[in-house]
């Protein structure tokens, strides 16, 4: 784990040494407490999430778990994980780090369940269109709201990669973004006309009065607040990838499923519609950006699975 530098990094400092000090948990024990938790923070990094222990929810820790599962590590490498993990939150809320368990309700995921959320079209549509109609009045929020998740799912973009885009990202007429993600590495993804219409809607009405928020305290813009960012909050200040995952955690909450409802799901949902459309797996593996090959063949799996479940459905001998 790198020097203590933030609040969550500097909590798990404190944690160590409390299970050694009171607890007499062995070097080994701490060890492998360090390796686990330091793997929340990274992950925490990685999605551009604030690194404070008070800010821990049960969806990011669940977002945290199903990632440490698709990395492909052993069964009892996530149960000890969300163990070590648990142990953390109950001791952040026992001393006022936190003002509850986040962790209290969180499971490993279970080994034979190897497949990622995904949803239906009908499900992503439905969604859409409510977001759209909510947007119809211009309120400049719900505008920023239906870019967000037309663009998360027309490009399947990380959250990181979303909350990270410049206006100059943005090709309007080639309808591309470039994007930054993992081991800042560059790549370039397309949108189609739906996320083109909404993200010009948004750009166009939206982001102004957002950005022109002023502090009913002294009326001047809020410091810092950017003038590059595409997403930006109420503040007028860059959209956080927290405002992304309560967004999207509150869209999937009703919807039936399995998995985490994080901004993943979008992610999931077009690939495998890629792979559902008939595009080659090589040019899904260079739109998502993964490094190997392997990580994207979990959604061939998902593919095959959903046609195997449609055939059960509707096949008269099945």
């Amino acid at each position: 784990m790198p020097a203590v530098s933030t609040p969550l990094e500097s909590a798990v400092a404190d944690y160590l040494r409390a299970v050694t000090l009171e607890r007499g948990a062995s070097p080994h024990t701490v060890r492998a407490y360090r390796a686990d938790l330091a793997s929340l923070v990274d992950h925490l990094v990685a999605r551009g999430a604030e690194p404070d222990p008070a800010l821990l929810d049960l969806e990011v820790l669940r977002d945290w778990a199903w990632a440490q599962r698709d990395a492909g590590l052993a069964s009892s490498t996530l149960a000890r994980r969300a163990s070590t993990v648990r142990g953390f939150t109950a001791w952040l809320a026992r001393t006022g780090r936190a003002a509850a368990d986040a962790g209290a309700r969180l499971r490993a995921p279970r080994p034979d369940r190897s497949l990622p959320r995904v949803l239906t079209r009908a499900q992503v549509d439905e969604l859409l269109a409510q977001l759209a109609d909510h947007a119809s009045g211009g309120d400049p929020a719900a505008l920023r709201d239906v870019a967000v998740i037309e663009l998360l799912y027309a490009s399947a973009l990380r959250v990181s990669e979303l909350v990270g885009l410049d206006r100059g990202d943005i090709d309007h007429e080639r309808r591309t973004l470039r994007v930054t993600g993992k081991g800042a590495k560059e790549r370039v993804v397309p949108f189609g006309v739906p996320a083109g219409r909404a993200l010009r809607a948004y750009l166009d009405e939206g982001r102004p009065a957002l950005v022109s928020t002023v502090d009913a305290r002294d009326g001047q813009r809020p410091t810092g607040a950017p003038h590059d960012a595409v997403f930006v909050g109420a503040r007028g200040q860059r959209l956080g990838s927290r405002s992304v995952y309560a967004l999207v955690a509150s869209l999937l909450a009703e919807l039936p499923g399995a998995g985490p409802s994080g901004p993943h799901a979008f992610r999931h949902t077009a690939a495998t519609h890629l792979l559902d459309g008939g595009a080659d797996l090589r040019a899904v593996q260079e739109f998502l950006g993964h490094a190997s090959l392997g990580t994207t063949q979990i959604y061939t799996h998902v593919s095959a699975e959903r046609l195997a479940s449609a055939y059960r459905t509707a096949h008269p001998r099945a």
